[in-house]
């Protein structure tokens, strides 16, 4: 079977996030000052071939861990679709 997975990561809530700061600034500048702590992260999709949902998600689980994440500084949320 066919999955496509949707993958989240952002930085952990104790990680100061300086693309974010900029951003919430710059909304100040634009007009935009009831947007406020703005934090930026990745967005990752990717299909994996497996024999069940429950393989997927742990093949999954081992790419953030290993490659797509920093789990000193990141964190991930995901979810799949099977195609």
């Amino acid at each position: 079977m066919k999955f496509q997975a949707e993958i989240d990561v952002m930085p952990k809530k104790e990680i100061l996030d300086p693309q974010g700061k900029a951003v919430t600034g710059s909304m100040k500048n634009l007009g935009l000052s009831e947007i406020q702590n703005v934090r930026i992260g990745k967005h990752i999709t990717l299909e994996i071939e497996a024999a069940t949902e429950s393989a997927a998600s742990q093949k999954v689980d081992e790419a953030c861990k290993s490659l797509l994440a920093n789990l000193i500084m990141e964190s991930y949320t995901f979810k799949l679709v099977q195609l």
